[in-house]
């Protein structure tokens, strides 16, 4: 069964997907399922370098992967944010060379955000 807002990765061909609804059922892709990815939270030197991070700068809120390289190579492709009740999704896609941030005022404070790197894959705020 898949659940809303869980992110699937092809291991053969790259292609990454997001639930938009719960249902039954497996993703399949270039003939094989579909890896489940899980978020990463590690406070080790790699998860300081990938958590999002949420700043207050002029009575606005934004998050931001400010320590992430951002070239060709190596890059934070996303940013999201869902609610606590699994209702609302904020998005945001980055390409290399643009600073991963974006204004977030619209949110809550339960809100969670992850990051998608294409090399190291999902992580999560740290909140400690």
């Amino acid at each position: 069964m898949t659940k809303r807002f869980e992110i699937y990765k092809c291991e053969v061909c790259g292609n990454v997907v997001q639930v938009l609804l719960d249902s039954f059922g497996e993703l399949v892709c270039c003939n094989q399922p579909m890896k489940k990815l899980q978020v990463q939270y590690d406070t080790n030197e790699l998860g300081e370098k990938h958590a999002p991070k949420i700043e207050h700068r002029d009575e606005k809120k934004y998050v931001n992967v400010n320590t992430h390289p951002m070239i060709a190579e190596h890059y934070i492709q996303f940013i999201e944010g869902i609610d606590s009740k699994n209702n609302e999704l904020h998005l945001k896609y980055f390409y290399p060379e643009e600073k991963p941030e974006f204004e977030v005022s619209y949110t809550s404070d339960a809100t969670k955000f992850i990051e998608f790197c294409n090399i190291h894959e999902l992580w999560g705020e740290n909140n400690n």
